[in-house]
């Protein structure tokens, strides 16, 4: 008998996430566009920008704000922290007025409710209260309360990259590596959300994740903080995903990159498509479920830890190369995927993603010529860009 599978996510508003796109371009998205309900994902990888921006954030939003130098201990992992911290606390205050101007103005809910799929459920209980008497606005917090949610505040770590530091011309141990400490950052903040791990495995960076007890599950299921793998088919994602189940670790959800374009990377694949890929996760999903809850179930039990009485939810996402609102529709309703990333169409959207006036511009006027591989990618491999931009990334 299989393990009853159980959904312990609120059901979304939106079809589609906004990933994570350079250092800097998703660095503040969240506090954009989180209290829409719209998911984005930060890079934690650049630590001097992000004190830079939790400087900037505090200052913008009136907070407290300690400067966090590279002369104090592990540094890097506390200025993860304190900028997580930030935007969760900014994000929950916007959603919260957010929440009560949609309860007392009938623009603002009728702009609401224009950008959610038609077919949502919650679009339709909306609609039935901008078309009465406005008058009902305890019951519009109600069903706002109920039905509503902040977008994920999600992090990224390129595993990668995960440069070795020393103090004193002595190397640190291992747990002070970049993203051993981004990891550590992002366990230790207040955040209830997911770390995307991309760019290939890294075993000592999967083992460090069981030393943080809000990646553990409790007997409901619930996951203060949740793993999501980027993999580039359905091997990888059975290799990584069982690998983190030994260790009592569940992965929440594999985010399906096609293998000719990942986030600019230019991995070549061995011509494999996505679709294939795509149906071969279709198919295999059960198996990757109940071997991953197998495999995790010993592993809390060896711990003496916590054994869920369900299945975990898990959810495939697709990313990469989608080009238009049919094969977004097509992804969501053929291959039963649960989300669609949505990447470089964002970047021209100044009220997403902190891409300055010059950049969008030359991204609107670029033709297919002026796209060519270069080597500015941290990883070594062939990365997409356009002709006109300055070499950084």
């Amino acid at each position: 008998m299989q393990p009853q599978v159980i959904n312990t996510d609120i059901m979304k508003l939106h079809t589609f996430h906004i990933p994570v796109m350079g250092l800097a371009y998703t660095i503040d998205t969240p506090i954009r566009l989180a209290h829409f309900g719209i998911d984005s994902v930060i890079s934690i990888v650049d630590d001097e920008l992000i004190e830079k921006m939790n400087a900037f954030y505090s200052s913008k939003f009136c907070l407290p704000y300690k400067e966090i130098t590279q002369k104090m201990h592990d540094y890097r992992a506390q200025r993860i922290t304190g900028y997580l911290d930030l935007v969760d606390k900014i994000v929950k205050n916007k959603y919260a007025a957010f929440c009560n101007e949609l309860a007392t103005s009938r623009q603002a809910l009728n702009n609401f409710i224009a950008m959610l799929p038609q077919l949502s459920p919650v679009k339709r209980g909306l609609q039935f209260y901008a078309c009465s008497d406005f008058d009902k606005t305890n019951e519009i917090r109600s069903f706002v309360a109920q039905h509503l949610h902040p977008g994920a505040i999600d992090v990224n770590i390129m595993t990668k990259v995960d440069k070795a530091n020393y103090l004193n011309n002595e190397p640190l141990p291992v747990t002070y590596n970049d993203a051993h400490a981004a990891l550590r950052g992002f366990a230790n903040s207040t955040l209830c959300s997911s770390v995307v791990l991309s760019a290939g495995m890294n075993p000592s960076l999967y083992s460090y994740i069981a030393q943080f007890p809000d990646f553990f599950p409790d007997e409901n299921g619930s996951l203060k903080k949740k793993v999501i793998l980027k993999v580039s088919d359905f091997r990888s994602a059975m290799i990584q995903g069982s690998f983190l189940a030994k260790k009592g670790i569940w992965v929440s959800e594999y985010r399906v990159e096609s293998g000719l374009n990942c986030g600019g990377h230019a991995f070549a694949t061995d011509g494999l498509l996505l679709g294939p890929i795509m149906e071969e996760f279709k198919q295999r999903r059960q198996e990757l479920i109940d071997t991953a809850h197998g495999l995790m179930a010993k592993a809390l039990i060896l711990k003496n830890a916590v054994v869920p009485q369900h299945t975990l939810n898990l959810k495939i996402t697709v990313q990469g190369g989608v080009g238009t609102a049919a094969e977004h529709d097509f992804l969501l309703g053929y291959y039963n995927t649960d989300s669609v990333r949505w990447g470089s169409p964002f970047l021209l959207v100044p009220d997403a993603t902190a891409t300055d006036a010059d950049t969008r511009h030359l991204l609107m006027m670029a033709q297919e010529g002026d796209f060519y591989k270069s080597d500015i990618s941290p990883l070594g491999v062939p990365f997409n860009t356009v002709k006109g931009l300055p070499m950084r990334h």
